[in-house]
């Protein structure tokens, strides 16, 4: 007789199945690979202490416990954020080291647009992308909210108000390459004209420190105030013996800056379309630059 199979082992290949999707919907939620990342696990820890002989979709299971762990999560984080020292961005996660990391290449995990979603409530958040980014019925986005078919309308009809700005289409990735790769050049060489050159007439430049000293805590916008405020980092020698290194974040072309010594100092990443660089994201919080290492296994 061939041996039984081990119950454990049945459910670490169910979930492993699913892993990716997991991540994606719990980054989604919360605009954090760390944050995912727990509560992905603490997913897993409840699929292994479940009877799982009741459970008669496995995978609508896992991607409603996953959203309710999330969501718990987004709701203490907001009374966190509330806190937080200065703009508060995304952590990035690293798409060039493994582009199949649970966060598709499109529009929807792109840092401008989870910043965008930090506007809404927790729960609109959570309405909002289980309808729109994983296609869940109504119904579905009731259940795993607990509420009402016709309140799940209403919360993914809010956030679509909320959300409902014009936004100008981005420019595609190579284009974006070549205008970061120039934006550095001009950065590092503390060229103003070059710079305004490159920069949309309202763009924005945002820094995520968290009180970190000498991080700005206000955003900078207008071309003429964001490319002085770049060329800047040159006279405080932000520059000096740093190195760039071109990576990926959220599938769009990013930079990680590092001093001298090898100790990460920034992830940059920036929304460009044809009216120029739009927005620049400086991320500058350690243990969210530590997470955006890890997401990609490039180490510290």
């Amino acid at each position: 007789m061939p041996a039984a199979s081990d119950p454990l082992d049945d459910a670490a290949e169910t979930f492993a199945a699913v892993r990716r999707r997991l991540f994606a919907v719990a980054y989604r939620m919360l605009g954090s690979w760390t944050e995912a990342e727990d509560v992905v696990q603490e997913a897993w820890l409840r699929w292994q202490g479940t009877d799982r002989s009741v459970v008669d979709n496995p995978v609508a299971f896992l991607t409603t416990t996953t959203a309710r762990l999330a969501l718990n999560v987004a709701q203490s984080a907001r009374v966190r954020r509330e806190a937080y020292l200065g703009p508060w961005l995304p952590e990035p996660v690293d798409t060039g080291a493994d582009p199949t990391l649970g966060v598709e290449r499109d529009q929807e995990v792109g840092t401008a647009l989870l910043l965008l979603l930090e506007r809404l409530t927790p729960t609109e958040r959570a309405a909002y992308l289980l309808r729109e980014s994983f296609d869940y019925a109504f119904g579905e986005v009731a259940e795993v909210l607990g509420t009402s078919p016709a309140n799940a309308r209403q919360l993914v009809s809010r956030a679509r108000r909320h959300l409902s700005s014009p936004q100008r289409a981005e420019v595609a990735p190579g284009v974006h390459r070549r205008l970061m790769e120039t934006f550095l050049q001009a950065a590092q060489s503390g060229d103003v004209a070059a710079l305004e050159r490159l920069l949309a007439e309202d763009v924005v430049t945002l820094s995520d420190g968290n009180g970190i000293r000498g991080v700005a805590r206000l955003p900078v916008t207008g071309r003429e105030r964001v490319a002085a405020f770049v060329a800047a980092f040159r006279a405080r020698r932000f520059w000096d013996g740093a190195h760039v290194e071109q990576v990926e974040a959220n599938g769009r072309p990013a930079a990680l800056v590092r001093d001298a010594e090898g100790v990460p100092l920034a992830v940059l990443t920036m929304r460009a379309t044809d009216a120029g660089i739009e927005e620049l994201q400086w991320q500058l919080n350690p243990d969210k630059i530590a997470g955006f290492l890890r997401s990609g296994s490039r180490g510290d």
